[in-house]
């Protein structure tokens, strides 16, 4: 997987483009706000249940997620 710094930019994407705020996109994954907050700075990493959430919030993106799919999720 890549560092955190480019988590960062698939977290804050995907927030982005779902039109969520950090508390909300939380909310969805059942974390905290601080959660998001630390992964977004690039201060941590998500969990691998939550990678598996952020994953289907890309498929759910259709042809607009197909980028960030090849590029964090792919193997």
């Amino acid at each position: 997987m890549t560092d955190e710094k480019e988590i960062g930019r698939l977290v804050r994407t995907i927030r982005e483009r779902l039109n969520l705020s950090q508390e909300r996109l939380a909310a969805k994954l059942g974390v905290t706000f601080s959660s998001v907050n630390r992964w977004e700075n690039g201060r941590a990493n998500p969990s691998p249940l939550a990678m598996r959430q952020l994953e289907q919030l890309v498929d759910g993106l259709g042809p607009e997620g197909d980028h960030l799919r090849a590029e964090f999720f792919s193997t």
